[in-house]
C-alpha cells in the first residue's frame, strides 16, 4: 500500500468519517431519536469485533487490516438490552424538545432561550413546571413581569415530560442526514397512518 495514502487515511479518513452507524437497543429500537443514537464507524467496528453488537446493515465501503476486510456497519444492534431511563434530566435541550423548539409565548422558531413563567424575582423557581422556551424578543418584553402584566399567554402549560413522551417528540425532528439503511429501524414502532 502506498505510504502517502496510508498517512492521509490515518490523518484524514475522508469519506469514511461520514459513515455513522445507527445504534439500536436489543429490542431493535433506537437508543434515542433526538439526538439520534449514532456511533462513528470506528466505534461500530470495534463493538462488532468485541462481539457487543450484531451488524444488521452495512455500507458499500470497506475497511481493511492486514488480516481482514470488513464492510462498514450502518446499523448495529446491542446484544445486551439497555434499560431506558425513566427520569428525564432537566436540561436546556430537553426543555426545548418538550416545547418543540418554539417560543411558548408567540410560537416563533429559531434562536431560543428560556424564561421563568413566574419570575425568580417574584419567587419563581427553576423547574419543569415554571420554565419555558422563549424567543429573545418575548423574553425581553416579559422581563420580570407576570404573564398578565404583559398580556402573554402560554401555548401549553409547562410540566415535566415523561421519557417516552420526549422520545416520541424527538421523532418529529429527524436529523439532516438519514441513511436509507436506517429507515426500516427508525419508525417501525410508530402507529401506521390509514
Amino acid at each position: 500500500m502506498d505510504g502517502t495514502f496510508r498517512t492521509a487515511f490515518v490523518r484524514e479518513p475522508g469519506a469514511l468519517r461520514h459513515h455513522p452507524a445507527l445504534v439500536l437497543n436489543a429490542d431493535y429500537r433506537p437508543l434515542s431519536y433526538y439526538p439520534l443514537s449514532l456511533w462513528s464507524w470506528q466505534d461500530a467496528v470495534k463493538a462488532a469485533f468485541l462481539d457487543r453488537v450484531d451488524i444488521v446493515a452495512e455500507y458499500d465501503e470497506v475497511v481493511r487490516s492486514p488480516s481482514m476486510t470488513l464492510r462498514i456497519p450502518s446499523v448495529v444492534v446491542l446484544k445486551d438490552y439497555v434499560k431506558p431511563q425513566k427520569r428525564v434530566a432537566f436540561t436546556r435541550f430537553n426543555l426545548f424538545l418538550r416545547d418543540e423548539f418554539r417560543c411558548q409565548y408567540c410560537g416563533a422558531k429559531g434562536d431560543l432561550t428560556f424564561d421563568h413563567v413566574v419570575p425568580r424575582a417574584s419567587g419563581g423557581i427553576t423547574s419543569w413546571e415554571n420554565v419555558v422556551a422563549a424567543c429573545a424578543p418575548c423574553n425581553l418584553k416579559k422581563g420580570s413581569k407576570s404573564l398578565r402584566q404583559v398580556g402573554f399567554s402560554l401555548r401549553k402549560p409547562p410540566r415535566q415530560p415523561g421519557a417516552q413522551e420526549l422520545l416520541n417528540m424527538g421523532r418529529k425532528f429527524p436529523p439532516n442526514y438519514l441513511h436509507d439503511s436506517w429507515m426500516d429501524f427508525l419508525y417501525w414502532d410508530a402507529e401506521l397512518q390509514a
